[in-house]
C-alpha cells in the first residue's frame, strides 16, 4: 500500500474503488503526472495499488500538450517561479464559529467573485510538501470539477479529476487509485459558482498589501479536521497559491504563476475506469 497525501497538492480521501489503469505508451519523462490541489483525508488514507496488465490497449487519456506553459498569455514575458509563502494552518484555534466584520466580508466576496468568474485556468506551479521538498510542473483547471496536474521529471505520479472522481496514477508502477471528488476540499476551488461565506465553513479572512486570504475548515467525525487556505493577489485579484493541511497536520502549499484563462480541451480530463483483465485471469 502507498501513502500519497504527503506528496501531492491535495490529500486524497479513502479510495472509493481501485481500478486497473490501462497501460500507456511511453511518453517523454518530462511529461509527468496530472491532477488536483486540495486536501482532506484520514490518517488511514492508504490506497491499495492494483497491478496493471502488460497488454496495452489504446490509451484513452489525453496526452500532455505539445509545449509546456513557459510563457505568459498575450505575448507577455514569462514570470519567474515564485517563492511560496508557507503558513502553518495546523496551529489555528478550533473554537466557535468566527464572526466577520464588513471589511472581511468584502474580502471574502472578492475571492468568491474571482473563483466564480474563472472557468478555464492553466499555468505553472511550484509545490512545497511537508518535508520542504519543492516540485514544479503545469496545471490545468476546467470548471466545474476538472483539474489536471503535470509534474516535471522525475515525479511518476499523475492526478486527474473529471468532475466526479479523482484518480492518482503511478506511471512507474502502472497503477491507478480512484477517489471521490466530493470528499476533497479542493472542490471549492473547482466549483462553477461559489459564495465562500455561505457555502463553506470559513474560519479566517485577512488581507494586506499583497494578498487576500480565506481559510476554509472541514471537520469529519471519522477523518478529522482539514483546512484549505486560498490566496489571491490584493492588486490583480488573481489566484496566487493555496495551502492544504491534512488531519495529521501536514501542510502542502502550491503557488501558481503564468496564468492563462484560454479555453481548454475537455479531453485532457478524461479518466479510463476500465478494469482490464490480467493475463493470469
Amino acid at each position: 500500500m502507498r501513502y500519497f497525501s504527503r506528496h501531492l497538492p491535495f490529500c486524497p480521501p479513502k479510495a472509493r474503488t481501485k481500478a486497473r489503469m490501462s497501460p500507456t505508451r511511453k511518453t517523454p519523462v518530462a511529461a509527468l503526472a496530472a491532477t488536483l490541489a486540495a486536501s482532506l483525508v484520514m490518517s488511514s488514507a492508504f490506497a491499495q495499488a492494483v497491478p496493471v496488465p502488460k497488454p496495452a490497449p489504446k490509451r484513452t487519456d489525453a496526452p500532455r500538450p505539445s509545449a509546456p506553459l513557459t510563457t505568459a498569455p498575450s505575448g507577455q514575458a514569462a514570470a519567474e517561479p515564485p517563492n511560496p509563502i508557507l503558513p502553518d494552518l495546523s496551529r489555528l484555534f478550533s473554537g466557535p464559529a468566527p464572526t466577520f466584520d464588513a471589511n472581511q466580508k468584502i474580502w471574502a466576496g472578492k475571492v468568491s467573485a474571482y473563483l466564480s468568474s474563472v472557468q478555464n485556468l492553466s499555468g505553472n506551479f511550484v509545490q512545497v510538501g511537508p518535508d520542504g521538498k519543492r516540485t514544479t510542473g503545469d496545471f490545468y483547471i476546467q470548471k466545474p470539477g476538472k483539474v489536471r496536474f503535470e509534474y516535471d521529471d522525475p515525479n511518476p505520479i499523475a492526478m486527474v479529476a473529471d468532475g466526479s472522481s479523482v484518480i492518482v496514477r503511478d506511471r512507474r508502477l502502472a497503477t491507478q487509485d480512484v477517489y471521490p471528488l466530493s470528499q476533497t476540499p479542493l472542490r471549492y476551488l473547482l466549483a462553477d459558482r461559489i459564495d465562500l461565506l455561505r457555502d463553506t465553513n470559513v474560519v479566517g479572512v485577512s488581507a494586506d498589501d499583497m494578498f487576500i486570504s480565506v481559510i476554509i475548515e472541514e471537520k469529519q467525525a471519522l477523518i478529522g479536521t482539514s483546512r484549505l487556505m486560498l490566496m489571491i493577489g490584493a492588486k490583480d485579484n488573481q489566484l496566487k497559491q493555496w495551502t492544504v493541511t491534512d488531519p495529521q497536520g501536514y501542510d502542502t502549499t502550491v503557488a501558481v504563476y503564468n496564468l492563462n484563462t484560454a479555453k481548454l480541451d475537455s479531453s485532457m480530463f478524461k479518466i479510463d475506469y476500465t478494469n482490464y483483465p490480467t493475463p493470469n485471469n
